[in-house]
């Protein structure tokens, strides 16, 4: 079984004040060695929501992601011109639903690799039928 990190994840992994920290914090013993997968564009976003909180925060964060980027337990599907395409073209078929290019580019990762839980509070995922973990 592999689950997929979301954002929200992986901010309440690097901000401990989060108001995801706590039940992120609880739901680790469970998923402990877990293979997980991400996406380029979740780190991007990641480090896109923690650039304006100072050069600390800047610091941490980009130390973060590269532990990501280090840890064997973490698949990253790497950005493409075609996954950039593919999310679009989903995101066009959901124009009732509030999901980000971003959502949408890890919704196709999910279904490619067949991966069902996802580590999130984005309700989105849930509203594609994936099973949220928080």
């Amino acid at each position: 079984m592999k689950v997929f990190a979301d954002t929200s994840y992986w901010i309440a992994l690097v901000l401990p004040g989060d108001q995801w920290a706590g039940a992120v914090g609880r739901l680790e013993p469970l998923i402990a060695k877990v293979p997980m997968v991400t996406t380029d564009e979740v780190l991007t976003e990641l480090l896109a929501a923690l650039s304006g909180k100072g050069a600390r925060s800047r610091q941490m964060a980009a130390a973060f992601v590269r532990s990501v980027l280090a840890n064997p337990r973490v698949t990253v599907v790497h950005q493409s011109h075609g996954s950039f395409l593919e999310g679009l073209t989903l995101y066009e078929r959901r124009l009732d639903k509030g999901y980000s290019l971003v959502d949408c580019i890890s919704m196709n990762v999910m279904r490619k690799m067949r991966i069902r839980q996802a580590l999130t509070n984005d309700r989105h995922f849930a509203q594609e039928g994936f099973t949220v973990l928080r």
